[in-house]
């Protein structure tokens, strides 16, 4: 089976200060949203957050909260956490900005990583590399320690370290996945862009 892992970290600066996570889409919460997403291929779901407060009265029991063992590092941290804490050996990882995740790209991810017997698939869409939104060994939560122990912060500088293979946006397209999968909202802009197309 698969853990799915949310990033909820973060200081969400340029969303003045408004958690990310927290902000409805289509209904519902973002968060609400991207479990109910994970669910569908995931028999376990995590939430990364050192504020599990902010959480706690959101999110029923059935979705683990963690925290950081490496605070304040950005998304490497969380992805460490996940890793380190997941109960099963492959991890769906996503960060809480994203509100259209795709358990059909997911899926498709994690029959290449299991083919290719890597660490790591993460897609690469418009010669863009999106590490959130890959699927990880736990293994790779090694690699991540050491980085982090070492003051290094940059999640590309974790697949320098780790047996990847990207997913091209052919292979996605091939199978009728819409590519907005990996948007990510990181302003109000952003924000209000995504609510005009979902």
């Amino acid at each position: 089976m698969i853990t799915g892992a949310i990033l909820a970290g973060g200081q969400n600066r340029r969303m003045e200060g408004q958690v990310k996570a927290l902000l409805p889409f289509s209904g519902e919460l973002m968060i609400e949203r991207q479990i109910k997403y994970l669910k569908m291929m995931c028999d376990e779901v995590i939430v990364v957050t050192n504020q599990p407060n902010v959480f706690l009265p959101v999110l029923d029991r059935s979705v683990r909260i963690i925290t950081d063992y490496f605070p304040s590092k950005g998304p490497l941290s969380g992805m460490h956490a996940a890793l380190s804490l997941a109960r099963n050996q492959d991890v769906w990882i996503v960060g809480c900005d994203m509100p259209f995740i795709s358990p059909q790209a997911a899926q498709l991810s994690w029959e290449l990583k299991k083919t290719l017997k890597c660490d790591a698939v993460v897609p690469v869409i418009d010669g863009k590399t999106h590490p959130l939104h890959g699927l990880y060994s736990k293994n790779c939560a090694d690699a991540i320690s050491a980085l982090l122990l070492s003051g290094e912060y940059r999640v590309m500088e974790m697949l320098r370290m780790i047996y990847w293979q990207e997913a091209p946006e052919a292979y996605f397209q091939e199978q009728g996945v819409d590519l907005k999968f990996v948007t990510n909202v990181n302003n109000r802009e952003e924000y209000e862009a995504a609510l005009q197309n979902n």
